[in-house]
């Protein structure tokens, strides 16, 4: 076994979420702690009313029943009274369970009966119109001011502000660190998601590690799209806002459009910006329309700016390192609260290393190469889910993550999924995210691309095109020898033969390059069920069902048609001069 420890001792932390709103709204009583968009303006409330707002609605959720220990599903997007009333289920000793605001009927009430929550919280018609009136929740409340007759169980949002002579003691301050707090369902790429277990000393402790790693205080300004049914926005970033006292600015398109992040940017001009690196590439893409994009994006206040989820394109990072703007990384799951390791901003950064353990958390790498995990962070177990939890852990306690990965001197070095690791025919082990990592790195114009070939004699490609890109004649890819723009799949296709080659190419082992690739001009949905929540690739649900264009490529004329374009390489391929050393 391999061990990697932080050199930083872990302060003492905060025993609840109740306690650290009570300290934070006598120390930032008049200073704003969240702003949302209202008829065009960000409009704000300051800590002290944000506390009592809290305060009223942990005494009429007592009136209405809700016990410590019992559960409430929040079937919203991100807004204002989420987290108002999320956060006082967590303070009178609740469990929060976020779950995605777009779910399909037969999702959301698959997840709500699982969760064995009592208690639903909804956003308007949207959400409700997905829910049948025969499940046995004793309240629905309502952020919306809605009727629907269906329900004799809904409750106003805006009726649980009726209380008078409220105090503290509403609250559980002496709720104990390991109750939990928070269910929160994983995004499922690989199967069906998962609900983990998570403490008020899993996500305080995370937080208390990290204030000791970066400057982050009630001086700073947030703007904030990532969902908070999802752990990287629902616990890593708000958690950050709120117990450093900073201001959260709200996205008003979610993070779904690059120009209004833009407009909400020059409005806010936040100091930190947390976020995947697709948006930021849509962000940058801004810069080449308009001569004012740049100016404003990268204003003086700009501190830093944190990635995750994906590795961030070498040439993003250095447009950020020309500016002095840090970028942390950080990698973790939903299991881990979900930050477990964090880069150091001011060391080079390399593709596939995601830093240190935060102070607190220990990573070990297990004989087959996967990444185990403890610390205060690491969560208590799957609810209802024993199959899972037999495997979830070892006799020493280690969270078993299900992450390939290695040490090196800069901290741990992600290699892939171990669930998405396979063997050819020949007993050869092939690591897809390698090459799939490559054909994002020379076409911008792939959304997705799926590496798959168990049990064959060779890998192949599932690829599908970006098509937003085909219909801006604007956006430009930077130019490469025999690369064009191209409007089309099919004009795409022609293109990616090269492309494909030189990833070939930049692989090491002969048995992982690929031997042909399919281009489906289609596009991965939440509907269909092949991208999460969180839009990440499904990737079991994906396989199933282009099942039979993969199989289609073993074939020795593959068919193809307007829309399924296959592409064969070229086995003799000498690689065209590129730095394909770059590729990220």
């Amino acid at each position: 076994m391999q061990y990697l420890n932080s050199n930083i001792e872990l302060r003492e932390t905060v025993p609840n979420i109740a306690q650290m709103l009570q300290h934070n709204a006598t120390r930032f009583a008049d200073n704003y702690v969240f702003f949302e968009k209202q008829d065009g303006v960000y409009k704000g409330i300051t800590w002290k009313v944000f506390y009592r707002d809290i305060l009223n609605l942990a005494a009429s959720l007592k009136k209405a029943g809700f016990a410590s220990g019992d559960k409430m599903i929040f079937y919203s997007p991100n807004r204002f009274e989420m987290l108002e009333l999320e956060l006082a289920v967590m303070a009178i000793g609740g469990v929060s369970i976020p779950i995605f605001a777009f779910f399909n009927s037969d999702t959301a009430e698959l997840l709500i009966k699982h969760s064995d929550a009592k208690y639903l919280a909804v956003a308007g018609h949207t959400q409700l119109n997905n829910i049948h009136a025969s499940i046995p929740l004793k309240h629905i409340i309502v952020f919306d001011d809605i009727i629907d007759d269906r329900f004799n169980n809904l409750l106003s949002f805006h009726s649980l502000f009726e209380n008078e002579n409220i105090n503290d003691q509403v609250l559980r301050t002496d709720a104990l660190g390991d109750e939990i707090c928070l269910n929160m369902y994983t995004s499922g790429t690989m199967g069906t998601p998962k609900c983990v277990q998570l403490t008020h000393t899993n996500i305080l402790s995370q937080q208390a590690a990290i204030q000791q790693l970066w400057n982050v205080d009630e001086h700073d300004r947030f703007l904030s799209y990532l969902p908070w049914h999802h752990s990287f926005g629902g616990i890593y970033e708000l958690f950050a806002v709120l117990c450093n006292g900073a201001t959260m600015y709200l996205e008003s398109c979610y993070g779904k459009d690059a120009s209004t992040i833009l407009e909400n940017w020059n409005l806010v001009k936040p100091t930190i910006y947390f976020s995947v690196p697709r948006v930021y590439q849509a962000i940058f893409e801004l810069f080449k329309t308009n001569p004012d994009a740049e100016k404003i994006f990268f204003h003086p206040q700009l501190k830093f700016v944190f990635t995750a989820a994906a590795p961030m394109p070498e040439k993003l990072s250095n447009e950020f390192a020309k500016r002095n703007v840090l970028i942390y990384e950080g990698w973790g799951l939903t299991e881990t609260s979900p930050c477990s390791t964090v880069t150091d901003p001011h060391s080079k950064r390399e593709a596939g290393v995601v830093g240190k353990p935060i102070p607190g958390v220990s990573l070990r790498i297990a004989d087959d190469g996967e990444i185990q995990v403890k610390g205060p962070n690491v969560m208590k177990g799957y609810y209802k889910n024993d199959e899972a939890n037999k495997g979830a852990f070892t006799d020493e306690g280690w969270f078993c993550t299900g992450d390939i990965g290695e040490f090196t001197s800069n901290g741990l070095k992600l290699i892939a999924r171990k669930d998405r690791i396979f063997k050819l025919s020949n007993g050869e082990k092939v690591i897809p995210t390698d090459m799939e990592t490559l054909i994002h790195g020379k076409c911008h114009y792939i959304a997705f691309a799926m590496v798959e070939g168990s049990g064959k004699e060779y890998p192949v490609a599932l690829l599908f095109p970006n098509k937003k890109l085909f219909e801006n004649p604007d956006y430009e890819i930077s130019p490469i020898e025999g690369c064009f723009c191209p409007r089309s799949p099919e004009e795409l296709a022609k293109c990616l033969r090269g492309c494909l080659n030189d990833a070939n190419c930049a692989i090491g082992q002969k048995f992982a390059k690929i031997k042909s690739a399919v281009l489906i001009d289609d596009e991965l949905s939440l509907e269909k069920g092949t991208l999460t929540p969180s839009m990440k690739a499904a990737v079991k649900n994906v396989v199933t069902m282009y099942k039979e264009q993969l199989e289609n490529l073993y074939e020795s004329n593959p068919v193809q048609n307007e829309k399924v374009f296959v592409i064969k390489l070229d086995d003799k391929y000498p690689g065209r001069v590129m730095q394909l050393d770059k590729v990220s």
